[in-house]
């Protein structure tokens, strides 16, 4: 392999199009958060991290229900902190890498994306989110036919949770990075909205070059670092 084209192989994650791009996802038990990220951001190479997907795994491996009920929920809160703190990991693993993310969360803790979104902007990501939202009607309804069925009282405390935050992460992230999606539409309507408009802003964002002076720093100083590495390499 030529020098030059070997250091082109090495520097292609540096400039892949998602590096130094976060996408926090929000919305309560219901809102249809899942379809969003599988519609919106496929094929895009984002990394997802989400402790649902852990915790809901883990639960059929412990022979949990799925449906919370509140005897197990001793056993259940100790596979939910463990599914916490593999999202946790996975996150620090790809912000080490400055990878693009979407960081999947039901918006009702408002403290823990805070700290995040700041932790990441101290990086230079460009912090979006995308807020799906829907009547309390309809997130009950929702829930009452999905696999993990989540008790009445906690989907209408997460839904009033999400909804007191809308505020806060309008201001968090500023309007022009703030995207609230309305599902309260049937499936095909939804389709075709997350497809045509959630779809096309999200590649707009992730394709958009980085402007961050921090981002660019580590770049150009990562880029020189596997340069030199990549000599070395080939003097051996």
């Amino acid at each position: 392999m030529a020098v030059n084209s070997f250091i082109q192989h090495l520097s292609e994650g540096i400039y892949d199009p998602g590096i130094f791009k976060a996408f926090f996802l929000a919305g309560g038990p219901g809102s249809g958060k899942t379809f969003v990220t599988q519609s919106a951001f496929a094929g895009t190479g984002l990394k997802v991290v989400n402790s649902d997907t852990t915790f809901e795994r883990n639960l059929k491996k412990a022979n949990l229900s799925l449906n919370m009920p509140d005897e197990e929920e001793y056993f259940r809160n100790i596979i939910r902190n463990r599914a916490k703190q593999t999202a946790i990991s996975q996150l620090d693993k790809y912000v080490q890498g400055r990878l693009g993310l979407v960081i999947d969360s039901t918006g009702r803790d408002y403290d823990v994306i805070a700290r995040n979104h700041n932790m990441l902007q101290q990086l230079g990501y460009d912090s979006y989110m995308v807020f799906v939202n829907t009547s309390l009607e309809v997130a009950l309804a929702r829930n009452a036919r999905r696999e993990r069925t989540i008790p009445q009282y906690i989907t209408k405390s997460s839904w009033e949770g999400v909804q007191n935050n809308i505020g806060k992460f309008q201001r968090l992230f500023g309007m022009s990075k703030f995207l609230i999606v309305d599902n309260n539409k049937s499936d095909l309507e939804l389709v075709t909205l997350t497809m045509n408009r959630i779809g096309k802003l999200v590649r707009r964002y992730i394709t958009s070059p980085v402007q961050n002076y921090k981002a660019k720093q580590w770049m150009k100083k990562e880029l020189e670092a596997r340069k030199r590495w990549s000599l070395k390499i080939l003097q051996i």
